[in-house]
């Protein structure tokens, strides 16, 4: 399943998405090495490490190197903060196809909760959700000592929110060939489901902070569910889809 667009006019422009959308592409376009070994220097030196975030230290060359998480051996790169570096890799991504993914869906669901939250409400779900979405990662990986880069964590976030606000909405899907309507409550569960196939799967994919941040957008909408529908254009009530689909 593939999101194309969603049925759900706003009356706003969504500066902070498209700010935000910017600022990724920019970093990783023009900020972040493509090519290893900078790459890889780049994300150490950058990026929210599991170990790091669990131990308040930065990475000694011997933990880089054998992959083994334990304090007190004096950090290879003295100047780094985990902390920083957990705000940090919310920019940083993995390669291009995880970039354009990642702002696709933030296109897509973005600006209706912008909408909903607000300018500044909506950044601080986003940051927000993007930081509990790394600790839900690093609280089920302590000793992780690898990278973790993405946007990912925090337009989860956005998703939750969007499923708790506007369940009922159409997302134009591409299934295989197949283009379809679908409502957002079954897409975004059917996706919030898929996350929890990935346990245990290789290919690097942190499901732990997608399922964290997803559940700390919904749970933040929730209780605020009625005032912010009255933000918005739409409310609860789905816009019709014209017989062409758009």
């Amino acid at each position: 399943m593939f999101p194309l667009r969603d049925v759900n006019p706003t009356r706003i422009r969504p500066v902070i998405t498209w700010a935000v959308i910017a600022v990724n592409a920019f970093i990783f376009f023009v900020v972040q090495p493509q090519e290893s070994p900078d790459a890889d220097e780049f994300a150490y030196r950058h990026a929210a490490i599991a170990c790091e975030l669990t131990t308040g230290e930065a990475l000694s060359e011997f933990e880089i190197r054998s992959g083994e998480c334990h304090s007190g051996d004096a950090p290879f790169f003295v100047d780094k903060s985990p902390w920083t570096a957990a705000i940090v890799s919310m920019f940083l991504h993995g390669g291009i196809a995880h970039l354009l993914f990642n702002m696709w869906s933030l296109w897509i669901f973005g600006n209706n909760v912008e909408e909903a939250f607000g300018r500044v409400g909506y950044l601080l779900l986003y940051g927000a959700a993007g930081v509990a979405a790394t600790a839900g990662f690093v609280a089920l990986n302590t000793d992780l000592t690898v990278p973790l880069v993405g946007a990912s964590g925090a337009i989860a976030g956005v998703m939750g929110a969007y499923l708790v606000l506007f369940p009922k909405h159409l997302v134009m899907t591409l299934i295989f060939f197949y283009y379809t309507a679908v409502p957002a409550v079954v897409f975004l569960g059917i996706w919030l489901v898929s996350q929890f196939a990935l346990a245990g799967a290789s290919g690097g994919i942190a499901w732990e902070a997608h399922v964290a941040g997803f559940a700390f957008g919904a749970l933040v909408a929730l209780p605020f569910r009625s005032r912010l529908l009255a933000n918005t254009l739409t409310g609860d009530t789905p816009v019709r889809r014209s017989a062409s689909g758009f």
